[in-house]
């Protein structure tokens, strides 16, 4: 893992990313690379890549005002959008990309928030942020943004999500 380096997102890196992703089979929205540059150029996100020599290692981004009402309204950035290739996992990588992320935030904010969805493909990320100590905001299953209401019925897609925060060390 010596070999890792991280640092903001590139337009010459999204090809690399790209490619990554199609090997994996993993079907990414087309152009959302490019939205998350634009919006990282503009100081509304930072985008954080991991490469283990000229790899593409992983990545995770940070939304300075998060679309999560409870979020913005008490000015925590949120971890969002935090992709690790299944291989690569369990190395430290991980660990590492949200370091500089909570590094990062922590210059501007006494918090952080991020948000894990509920369905197994999550799991490993659930189990990570817990272990570093994020703990639920008690706001309970949030779909498109909003609280599922009590007798709801919900569809357990990448919307459905449980909300989490850490307080962090200046």
């Amino acid at each position: 893992m010596s070999d890792v380096s991280i640092r903001l997102l590139a337009a010459d890196d999204i090809p690399a990313i790209m490619a990554a992703f199609a090997a994996l089979r993993w079907q990414r929205p087309d152009g959302h690379l490019e939205r998350y540059l634009e919006e990282q150029g503009q100081g509304e996100r930072e985008v954080l890549a991991a490469w283990q020599g000229d790899a593409f290692a992983g990545y995770v981004s940070i939304i300075w005002h998060s679309d999560y009402t409870p979020f913005r309204d008490a000015g925590i950035p949120e971890i969002n959008d935090f992709s690790m290739p299944r291989p690569l996992r369990r190395q430290g990588i991980g660990s590492r990309l949200l370091d500089e992320a909570e590094r990062r935030i922590a210059g501007r904010s006494p918090e952080a928030g991020i948000g894990a969805g509920l369905s197994p493909d999550y799991g490993a990320a659930q189990r990570l942020y817990v272990k570093r100590g994020y703990i639920p905001d008690g706001r309970g299953l949030i779909t498109h943004g909003r609280p599922a209401a009590w007798g709801a019925t919900v569809v357990v897609d990448d919307e459905l999500a449980l909300y989490f925060t850490k307080r962090l060390q200046p």
